[in-house]
């Protein structure tokens, strides 16, 4: 019996090759057997691992479990030094050190580089490149860690260092000290325009408080409120929105791209704006009593009131052109990074208009106790509050020219208008007129609503019914959306522009539906407190008004639940203008100012007059509603019919039932406390104080057992920023 030996497969005897001449296993007379291979070399694949100098350039030849497999984070790229640079098409290039072997599932490691390696594999570059591996984690698995912090995610991008450790993920290279500066730089202008943005506020409502304590919140309040309110709308309606959404944009394209840094364009801007505004404002100042008849036909039908309101739309026309001016003279300063400007100098506009109508008290005395109406208010009494007005819109805007000389721009006018993309910027801002008039048209219909029915009923002995109650308390209900959706939204605004820009819908549906849930966490229960305690809330802010100052309170709780869909509104519509797509926010603006204009209509005729306006209040709040439902359905279908509801939805229900116990027990706890201690200030202040820790209590309790997640990230963030 013969057994097979190997023989036959020698080399360089002259033997036949495998599978020819004699059949396997059968010796050929003559030859001398080869000694046998050793144990290990299996000598049918003994050709298979023979060197090709090609094979690590050719991606078909790579194993793909090995590369899997292969930890990049524990065994980094060569250093520069070992890089092969390609050479001759047909030269078999030398075997570089340390070129990756299929071998060898997980070779030595190059020694480390005393700089960045200038060659990664793959494609990647050397300064934004961090390799994360999983070989620590083997290694160290029975390391007790530290717990990590729940919450760190929520702020983690704001820190100045990752919280990994360096051996888990070394850095490729050093961070560059310019991106840094320039994050921190604007970390400080936006620290530095919210900051601005709070103060304006708080001194805007301290306007209003003084305001109701030297005139009221009657009727002759509402004469200075819409001689107040016809300069706004006529600025914003004329060229206020257009400057904004379109020519700002040119200006800062202006600034990068001409030789002179943009200064003769700004120029160009600011004659336009100033000629413009200056003949639209001398024709205003003309026509002011068309536009008080037209804004109130209630008041001009009075002789005493249309005299009165308008002396003073004549000292506030004049206005319009100083807000054109500044609004121009600070986006200057934007587009050459003085962000402090625009947002600090309506403090001093405010502070002009508390010091006039605080000089009107010291002459006339308070409201309370002179009881000033359109009949008793003397000449110099309107010159006083007229001028004081013109003169704060003055100062705000005078106080850009200090800034404009620090940053190297002199103001000069220029009237080579034309080919200098004037134009074609008018024309782009058509869609913005149109968004602008939509609005102006319901708010009119709203002023002349609102006004009438005040009249009428402060004839009936309830006064603070009209549209000084209407304004003072939607600027008190607008205050938490100012605070916080705009600020959670212009921190994932950005985010959502990109997203949006590279066609990634699924990141514009989850940071869409991020801005949604949590600005909900803190929108909800303002929402319920306003229709809680809207009356205490109002009798101790406005306690120097009179017994008008309930009335507010009532318009307040109208204006509460409306600002659940308010908020979402602003924050849907983001998802618009992220793919620039400014149609549809005017289209929805149309329906949300129809369904206003319907709404307080039917207020208007079908309660009594005392209730008109609280009424109207609620239809503002029901136009939002109908709104969010028609852009939700726009932008779902934006995004491929996905946004995210049923989370959105379920958020905002659990909010909501938490909400609502808690508002029963602090509406409850206010109006126990107010019959108990009267509604004067302090019985107020106490109810205010006791219905809010009442509605905190109860919502807390009912938010922790429904496992809230977005309350507790917000809890967890606030309680890290502030040390725990």
């Amino acid at each position: 019996m013969n057994a097979p030996y190997d023989g036959d497969r020698a080399q360089g005897t002259g033997g036949p090759a495998p599978g020819q001449g004699a059949a396997a296993g059968t010796p050929v007379p003559g030859q001398v057997p080869a000694p046998a291979p050793a144990p290990d070399h299996d000598p049918y694949v003994q050709d298979a691992y023979d060197y090709d100098p090609y094979r690590s350039q050719d991606l078909s030849a790579q194993d793909p479990v090995t590369e899997v497999l292969y930890d990049r984070a524990s065994h980094p790229p060569p250093p520069p030094g070992t890089f092969q640079e390609p050479g001759p098409l047909y030269a078999a290039p030398s075997a570089p050190s340390y070129a990756p072997d299929p071998r060898v599932w997980a070779q030595t490691p190059p020694p480390e580089p005393d700089g960045p390696s200038r060659h990664l594999p793959y494609g990647d570059h050397a300064t934004t490149t961090q390799f994360v591996g999983v070989d620590s984690l083997v290694t160290n698995a029975v390391d007790q860690q530290p717990a990590p912090d729940a919450f760190a995610h929520l702020y983690r991008d704001q820190e100045a260092a990752p919280r990994t450790p360096a051996e888990d993920a070394p850095v490729a290279a050093p961070a560059p000290a310019k991106p840094a500066g320039r994050a921190a730089g604007l970390l400080k202008s936006s620290a530095l325009m919210a900051a601005g943005t709070i103060v304006s506020r708080i001194t805007g409502f301290l306007r209003t408080l003084v305001i109701a304590g030297a005139i009221g919140v009657g009727t002759f309040n509402d004469t200075y409120q819409i001689a107040n309110t016809l300069p706004t709308m006529i600025y914003v309606l004329v060229g206020g929105g257009a400057l904004n959404a379109v020519f700002i944009p040119q200006l800062v394209r202006a600034m990068k791209n001409d030789s002179d840094g943009g200064q003769a364009y700004a120029n160009r801007l600011l004659t336009l704006v100033v000629v413009l505004l200056a003949g639209i404002t001398t024709i205003c100042v003309l026509a002011a009593p068309v536009f008080i008849t037209m804004m109130s036909p209630k008041i001009a039908s009075d002789p005493q009131q249309m005299d009165v309101a308008v002396a003073f739309a004549r000292y506030c026309l004049p206005t319009m052109f100083f807000m054109g001016v500044h609004v121009v003279l600070g986006q200057i300063l934007n587009a050459r990074g003085r962000f402090g400007a625009m947002m600090w100098t309506p403090v001093l506009n405010n502070i002009v208009v508390i010091a006039t109508f605080g000089a009107f008290i010291f002459a006339f005395g308070g409201f309370t106790t002179s009881g000033v109406n359109a009949s008793t208010v003397t000449p110099e009494g309107v010159r006083l509050l007229g001028l004081g007005t013109l003169l704060g819109l003055t100062v705000q805007a005078l106080a850009m020219l200090p800034y404009l000389r620090d940053a190297g721009f002199t103001p000069r006018l220029r009237f080579d208008w034309k080919g200098h993309g004037l134009g074609k910027a008018a024309r782009l801002a058509k869609w913005t007129f149109f968004f602008v008039l939509a609005n102006q048209i319901g708010l009119v219909v709203v002023t002349q609503l609102a006004t009438w029915a005040g009249s009428v009923a402060e004839k009936q002995g309830h006064p603070g019914t009209g549209i000084t109650a209407y304004n003072y308390a939607l600027l008190l209900w607008q205050m938490p959306q100012a605070i916080i959706t705009v600020s959670v939204m212009t921190a994932v605004l950005p985010r959502i522009s990109r997203s949006a820009h590279d066609g990634d819908a699924a990141a514009v549906r989850d940071d869409i539906s991020y801005g949604l849930r949590t600005s909900a966490v803190a929108i909800v229960p303002c929402a319920f407190a306003f229709l809680a305690l809207g009356v205490p809330m109002a009798t101790l802010l406005y306690a120097g008004s009179g017994a008008g100052a309930q009335n507010i309170g009532y318009v307040l709780m109208a204006f509460g639940l409306g600002l659940i869909p308010y908020s979402v509104q602003y924050v849907v519509l983001r998802g618009f203008y992220a793919y620039e797509d400014t149609r549809t926010p005017f289209y929805n603006t149309v329906i949300v100012a129809a369904v206003n204009a319907a709404g307080s209509a039917a207020s208007f005729f079908l309660l009594p007059a005392r209730w008109a306006v609280v009424g109207m209040a609620a239809a503002y709040g029901l136009g939002y509603a109908v709104g969010v439902g028609v852009a939700w359905r726009r932008l779902k279908t934006r995004l491929g019919g996905d946004l995210d509801g049923a989370h959105v939805m379920r958020t905002y229900a659990r909010l909501t039932g938490a909400c609502v116990p808690a508002a029963a027990v602090a509406g409850a706890s206010a109006y126990g406390v107010t019959q108990w201690l009267g509604g004067g200030v302090g019985g107020s202040a106490a109810a205010l104080v006791a219905g809010a820790i009442a509605l905190a209590a109860v919502f807390l309790i009912a938010a922790k057992r429904m496992r809230i997640d977005e309350l507790n990230a917000m809890v967890g963030m606030v309680r890290g920023r502030l040390g725990r």
